[in-house]
């Protein structure tokens, strides 16, 4: 059964868990969390020694690593790549990369049982990285692609317009700027929650398990904003 570290340093928070699948017995789960502005290259590593020693597990035993791949803040994306990627080349371990808003989805469900969600970052200069989700069966599914955008062009999705949605990230501070529409359709929005490492493992060990771990190099954080300027440019 598989092993499997996530880090995460994609926001404020800085944390990492590690899971084990058990066959018969519920997965462990241990994790480290903490928010920690501007720290994250301090406390991600000794994050990883804690969670193993609590394991009793050597780093030899990680049949995987996981990141957070964004979107999120670039210095921090850029962290959490750095040492999921070395530790993933030194160990020969296939590296496998989470959204950090299916992350924050799948937080806001298992602790909370939300099922409709929209999941919101502030990607600063007056703009939202976003993405919209319906959870089934324990799991985020995807309702929406991954954009970028102003607040003012954000949408519900369509046909699903009649649920009551809940918003999750710190993209919802800027609410005033989002359309009557959405204001409207949102019955709950939280703006304190960040990506975790926990749930990015639990994401992360479906996706090994599926095979869509990768060699690490081929492996990047992703910026939304290239992949917009990108598409643009065509």
């Amino acid at each position: 059964m598989p092993i499997l570290l996530a880090l995460d340093a994609s926001s404020s928070a800085c944390s990492a868990a590690l899971l084990r699948r058990r066959e018969g017995l519920d997965d462990e789960l241990i994790s480290r969390f903490a928010l920690t502005p501007r720290e994250h290259t301090r406390r991600l590593l000794p994050m990883v020694d804690e969670v193993l020693a609590e394991a009793g597990l050597p780093a030899s035993a990680l049949d995987a690593v996981a990141y957070g791949r964004g979107p999120g803040s670039f210095t921090g994306l850029r962290i959490a790549a750095g040492v999921a990627q070395g530790l993933a080349f030194g160990l020969d371990r296939p590296l496998v990369g989470v959204s950090t808003l299916e992350a924050l989805a799948l937080g806001a469900h298992r602790r909370h049982h939300y099922r409709w969600l929209i999941t919101a970052l502030d990607a600063r200069m007056g703009e939202i990285y976003v993405a919209a989700w319906q959870c089934r069966d324990g799991a985020p599914v995807a309702l929406t692609e991954e954009a970028v955008m102003p607040p003012a062009r954000l949408r519900l999705p369509v046909g699903h317009d009649d649920h009551d949605w809940v918003g999750i990230g710190t993209g919802w501070r800027l609410w005033d700027q989002m359309p009557a529409e959405v204001q409207a359709g949102m019955g709950l929005c939280l703006v304190e929650p960040e990506a975790d490492a926990a749930d990015m493992a639990l994401l992360a060990v479906r996706d090994f398990v599926a095979g869509e771990g990768r060699p690490p190099h081929e492996v990047q954080p992703v910026y939304l904003r290239d992949r917009v300027a990108w598409q643009k440019g065509r």
